[in-house]
Protein backbone atom coordinates (compact mmCIF):
# COMPACT_ATOMS: atom_id res chain seq x y z
CA UNK A 1 0.00 0.00 0.00
CA UNK A 2 1.04 3.20 -0.56
CA UNK A 3 0.33 4.63 2.92
CA UNK A 4 1.00 2.96 5.97
CA UNK A 5 -1.57 1.51 8.45
CA UNK A 6 -0.15 4.15 10.96
CA UNK A 7 -0.84 7.24 8.43
CA UNK A 8 -4.27 6.37 7.28
CA UNK A 9 -5.64 5.96 10.72
CA UNK A 10 -3.79 9.10 11.30
CA UNK A 11 -5.33 11.22 8.43
CA UNK A 12 -8.88 9.60 9.51
CA UNK A 13 -8.39 10.58 13.12
CA UNK A 14 -7.79 13.77 11.82
CA UNK A 15 -6.42 17.46 13.91
CA UNK A 16 -9.58 17.65 16.71
CA UNK A 17 -9.16 13.94 17.37
CA UNK A 18 -5.56 14.03 17.80
CA UNK A 19 -6.11 16.95 19.83
CA UNK A 20 -8.53 15.19 21.81
CA UNK A 21 -5.92 12.84 22.47
CA UNK A 22 -2.95 15.22 23.30
CA UNK A 23 -5.51 16.83 26.18
CA UNK A 24 -5.77 13.24 27.48
CA UNK A 25 -2.06 12.12 27.78
CA UNK A 26 -0.83 16.13 28.73
CA UNK A 27 1.40 16.33 25.30
CA UNK A 28 1.46 18.33 22.66
CA UNK A 29 0.10 16.94 18.85
CA UNK A 30 3.87 15.51 18.29
CA UNK A 31 3.41 13.45 21.64
CA UNK A 32 -0.16 12.42 20.44
CA UNK A 33 1.20 11.78 17.58
CA UNK A 34 4.03 8.94 18.78
CA UNK A 35 1.43 7.73 20.94
CA UNK A 36 -0.88 7.31 18.57
CA UNK A 37 1.64 5.35 15.98
CA UNK A 38 2.35 3.38 18.89
CA UNK A 39 -1.06 2.93 19.35
CA UNK A 40 -1.54 1.46 15.84
CA UNK A 41 1.15 -0.43 16.02
CA UNK A 42 0.44 -2.58 18.90
CA UNK A 43 -3.08 -2.89 17.99
CA UNK A 44 -1.78 -4.51 15.14
CA UNK A 45 0.58 -6.63 16.21
CA UNK A 46 -1.99 -7.82 19.31
CA UNK A 47 -4.47 -8.76 16.00
CA UNK A 48 -1.68 -10.60 14.01
CA UNK A 49 -0.78 -12.34 17.27
CA UNK A 50 -4.56 -12.99 18.33
CA UNK A 51 -5.16 -14.88 14.81
CA UNK A 52 -2.26 -16.62 15.12
CA UNK A 53 -3.34 -18.25 18.15
CA UNK A 54 -5.46 -21.20 18.16
CA UNK A 55 -8.16 -19.82 20.84
CA UNK A 56 -8.68 -16.58 19.44
CA UNK A 57 -8.17 -17.61 15.64
CA UNK A 58 -11.54 -18.15 14.39
CA UNK A 59 -13.25 -15.12 15.86
CA UNK A 60 -10.29 -12.97 14.45
CA UNK A 61 -11.21 -14.63 11.05
CA UNK A 62 -14.64 -14.24 11.56
CA UNK A 63 -14.44 -10.12 12.57
CA UNK A 64 -11.93 -10.30 9.55
CA UNK A 65 -14.55 -11.98 6.70
CA UNK A 66 -17.33 -9.58 8.40
CA UNK A 67 -14.86 -6.57 7.19
CA UNK A 68 -14.16 -7.61 4.23
CA UNK A 69 -17.95 -8.28 3.02
CA UNK A 70 -19.76 -5.47 4.57
CA UNK A 71 -21.91 -4.30 1.85
CA UNK A 72 -22.31 -1.46 1.99
CA UNK A 73 -19.11 -0.77 3.99
CA UNK A 74 -19.44 0.77 7.66
CA UNK A 75 -19.01 4.73 7.28
CA UNK A 76 -18.46 7.17 10.07
CA UNK A 77 -18.13 4.85 12.72
CA UNK A 78 -15.15 7.40 14.00
CA UNK A 79 -17.64 10.11 14.20
CA UNK A 80 -18.99 9.64 17.45
CA UNK A 81 -16.38 7.22 18.83
CA UNK A 82 -19.24 4.75 19.05
CA UNK A 83 -18.40 0.86 18.66
CA UNK A 84 -22.05 -0.37 18.53
CA UNK A 85 -21.77 -0.25 14.31
CA UNK A 86 -18.55 -2.23 14.38
CA UNK A 87 -19.47 -5.52 15.17
CA UNK A 88 -17.21 -8.17 15.59
CA UNK A 89 -13.88 -6.27 14.18
CA UNK A 90 -14.80 -3.38 16.91
CA UNK A 91 -15.27 -6.37 19.40
CA UNK A 92 -11.78 -8.07 18.73
CA UNK A 93 -10.20 -4.67 19.13
CA UNK A 94 -11.71 -4.00 22.06
CA UNK A 95 -10.36 -7.01 24.10
CA UNK A 96 -6.71 -6.06 22.48
CA UNK A 97 -7.11 -2.48 23.68
CA UNK A 98 -5.83 -3.35 26.96
CA UNK A 99 -2.95 -5.39 26.57
CA UNK A 100 -1.78 -3.16 23.56
CA UNK A 101 -1.89 -0.19 26.05
CA UNK A 102 -0.44 -1.50 28.92
CA UNK A 103 2.58 -2.28 26.62
CA UNK A 104 2.51 1.25 25.73
CA UNK A 105 2.19 2.54 29.29
CA UNK A 106 5.21 0.46 29.89
CA UNK A 107 7.24 1.86 27.22
CA UNK A 108 6.12 5.57 27.84
CA UNK A 109 5.65 5.95 31.61
CA UNK A 110 1.92 6.92 30.81
CA UNK A 111 -0.35 5.86 33.22
CA UNK A 112 -1.75 2.48 31.59
CA UNK A 113 -5.49 3.96 32.12
CA UNK A 114 -4.27 7.55 30.23
CA UNK A 115 -3.36 5.14 27.37
CA UNK A 116 -6.65 2.38 27.24
CA UNK A 117 -8.79 6.09 27.25
CA UNK A 118 -6.28 6.86 24.32
CA UNK A 119 -6.77 4.02 22.41
CA UNK A 120 -10.24 3.31 23.35
CA UNK A 121 -10.87 7.05 20.83
CA UNK A 122 -8.70 5.24 18.31
CA UNK A 123 -10.94 1.81 18.10
CA UNK A 124 -13.65 3.01 15.75
CA UNK A 125 -11.25 5.03 13.92
CA UNK A 126 -8.70 1.85 13.24
CA UNK A 127 -12.19 0.02 12.53
CA UNK A 128 -13.06 2.47 10.25
CA UNK A 129 -9.51 2.48 8.32
CA UNK A 130 -10.24 -1.05 7.78
CA UNK A 131 -13.52 -0.87 6.70
CA UNK A 132 -12.64 1.61 3.76
CA UNK A 133 -9.02 -0.07 2.87
CA UNK A 134 -11.63 -3.50 2.30
CA UNK A 135 -13.94 -1.38 -0.15
CA UNK A 136 -11.06 0.46 -2.07
CA UNK A 137 -9.86 -3.55 -2.64
CA UNK A 138 -13.06 -4.65 -3.27
CA UNK A 139 -13.64 -1.96 -6.35
CA UNK A 140 -10.69 -2.27 -7.54
CA UNK A 141 -11.17 -5.62 -8.58
CA UNK A 142 -9.37 -7.55 -5.47
CA UNK A 143 -10.60 -8.28 -2.63
CA UNK A 144 -9.77 -8.23 0.95
CA UNK A 145 -8.13 -11.26 1.24
CA UNK A 146 -7.39 -11.37 4.84
CA UNK A 147 -5.37 -9.42 8.24
CA UNK A 148 -2.68 -8.40 6.09
CA UNK A 149 -4.40 -6.63 3.28
CA UNK A 150 -6.72 -4.82 5.91
CA UNK A 151 -3.01 -4.08 7.84
CA UNK A 152 -0.69 -3.87 5.14
CA UNK A 153 3.09 -4.71 5.76
CA UNK A 154 4.37 -7.38 7.41
CA UNK A 155 4.73 -8.48 11.07
CA UNK A 156 5.53 -5.68 13.24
Amino acid sequence: MSESFENDVLGELGDDRLQEIAGLLGTDAAGAQEVVGSSVAELSGELRLAAAEPASADEVRAAVEEVTSAEPPLQGVAGFGGLAAGGLMAGVLGKLARPAANAIAKRTGIPAATVTRAVDILIPVVLAVMTKRAATKKSGGAGADGLGDLLGGGRR
